[in-house]
């Protein structure tokens, strides 16, 4: 490895997956104004939305996530193009 381009202030930092409330605790350089108490001992916290607990490729789940409002948007847009419910009744009469 070359010398002087990886950083020196490793230290032991909690993330936590707020899917579902899994924490585990690593090294990293990562920033924090958070903390989080675990075991007694206070870590800097960093926030994960997906982690290897809550992923659908390592959990074998397929769960949806929509913390954008992806879907609500995509429905609005497209509303204009659905039929109406009482056209559909007289069809089928």
């Amino acid at each position: 490895m070359k010398k002087g381009i990886h950083p020196e202030n490793y230290r032991l930092v909690a993330f936590k997956d707020m899917g579902n409330d899994d924490v585990f605790i690593t090294k990293s350089t990562a920033e924090s104004n958070e903390t989080i108490e675990v075991d007694g001992v206070e870590y800097p916290l960093i926030k994960l939305e997906i982690s290897r607990t809550s992923h659908p490729f390592y959990t074998g789940k397929a769960k949806l996530i929509d913390t954008a409002g992806r879907i609500d948007k995509f429905r609005s847009k497209y509303k204009k193009f659905q039929k109406p419910a009482k056209a559909e009744e007289e069809t089928k009469e």
